[in-house]
């Protein structure tokens, strides 16, 4: 093919909307244009580019003892009832209906459609393992598609699924899996990790996401230098503090301090020149079954709403208006403490729950709200002026954390870019 007879429409200038570095040159250089926010057109040079890692994808996959079918992109809702994610998926989901008003939808993702397919034509375990693959577009309605194809709303996905007698042998394909991916990305010559991960809508009991290190990246990721432990920020655990005033004995009782107008921890710590790791915050949400939920964290920490959901065993949160915080605590936003709290909470709702991140059991000459106006409590103890119901991570995990496994070294924090997940789903 001769250069002059290939079509390479390119430009002088970066396009006006165009964020990333990658969609800029990928528009410039030829490759794709945009037909509208989140949707684009390939064309002829990145075609090429997307057929060869196709083809590199097809081999690791085929390799692995993969099987490849071919998906509908439309699919119907009776399919996404059963699996209770037509109501759960949200916005993402873009429903639509024919000219006889049956609903359908554009597949975000197909385990609906798979597993439809692998019950009603797999009739015996003995046929199993199997794994079945394709490559699909898919349509996933993003609230803000600004990075080109890093989050596009249509794009072109290899989605593989794989189905098991038992528990063992699909512990065992996991692996399988994920060396695949490797394979796949090594290939490439990608620099990556693979990194523990929150499942998401999607569910199940455990993932592994493989991002690509780069700054432009929109995730983040924690991994430690000592060990192979890594993780996204979602997921990333945290080692516990330990007691942060330990030589301080004896201890002085609770006393309340008038702190006129002040109610963040910044502004407290500094009018009363206490550090901010001896602050206890106090948090205030709703489930999605309106039980009322009570956080308390470290002043220098800030909440994993992801951890936070895991440790409830709820699907969602929902911050509580003033009003209620008002009613809860008897004390305007910003001045609720601990003090007290597990009662006025189930003297509120007889379901309300306190839960601390574990680093607040090491907190010793605390500080805290008051639960009245303009004033906070200082010299508060763990055990001794307040507790919880439950103690758990929740926190988010921040620079300087040590390695929750091997307790070696610093974490280290990186952008990354996501580019292939692995699910365990057990039976969900």
């Amino acid at each position: 093919m001769l250069f002059s007879k290939f079509f390479i429409p390119t430009l002088r200038e970066d396009p006006a909307d165009a964020d990333a570095v990658s969609h800029r040159l990928l528009v410039r250089g030829g490759y794709i244009r945009k037909v509208t926010g989140g949707i684009y057109e390939w064309l002829p040079l990145g075609l090429k580019v997307l057929k060869k890692v196709e083809r590199i994808v097809r081999e690791e996959m085929d390799a692995a003892g993969g099987l490849e079918v071919w998906l509908p992109l439309v699919q119907p809702k009776e399919l996404w009832v059963e699996s209770g994610r037509w109501a759960k998926y949200g916005r993402e989901l873009l429903r639509i209906k024919d000219r006889k008003d049956a609903e359908f939808c554009l597949a975000p993702t197909a385990e609906e459609a798979m597993t439809a397919l692998v019950a009603k034509n797999v009739r015996s375990w003995r046929s199993l393992p199997m794994m079945l693959y394709q490559f699909g577009t898919k349509f996933r309605d993003e609230i803000r598609p600004r990075f080109g194809l890093l989050r596009g709303r249509e794009f072109y996905m290899k989605d593989a699924y794989s189905f098991h007698a038992d528990e063992a042998d699909a512990d065992r394909y996991y692996q399988v899996m994920s060396q695949a991916y490797s394979k796949v990305f090594d290939r490439m010559g990608l620099r990556y990790r693979a990194v523990e991960a929150d499942t998401g809508p999607i569910g199940g009991s455990f993932s592994h996401e493989f991002m690509v290190l780069a700054q432009t990246g929109e995730d983040e990721i924690t991994y430690c230098p000592a060990c192979s432990y890594a993780a996204n920020l979602e997921r990333s655990e945290c080692a516990a503090n330990g007691t942060l005033a330990a030589s301080l004995s004896p201890l002085a009782s609770p006393e309340d301090v008038a702190t006129p107008g002040l109610c963040t921890v910044d502004d407290v710590s500094e009018f009363l020149k206490v550090p901010k790791n001896r602050f206890i915050k106090t948090l205030f949400f709703w489930t999605q079954d309106k039980k009322p939920v009570i956080c308390l964290l470290r002043g220098d920490h800030d909440l994993n709403e992801v951890k936070l959901r895991h440790a409830l065993s709820c699907e969602g949160l929902l911050k509580m208006d003033p009003k209620d915080y008002e009613a809860l605590v008897g004390a305007p936003v910003g001045f609720a403490g601990p003090v007290n709290l597990v009662e006025r909470a189930k003297a509120f709702h007889p379901l309300a729950a306190v839960v601390a991140d574990f680093a607040v059991e090491g907190i010793r000459d605390g500080v805290s709200g008051a639960n009245r106006a303009d004033h906070h409590s200082a010299h508060l103890a763990w055990g001794r002026d307040f507790g919880a119901d439950l103690v758990k991570d929740i926190r988010r995990a921040a620079p300087g954390d040590s390695c929750p496994r091997c307790q070696k070294g610093a974490m280290v924090f990186q952008k990354g870019i996501e580019v292939g997940h692995v699910f365990k789903l057990g039976i969900k």
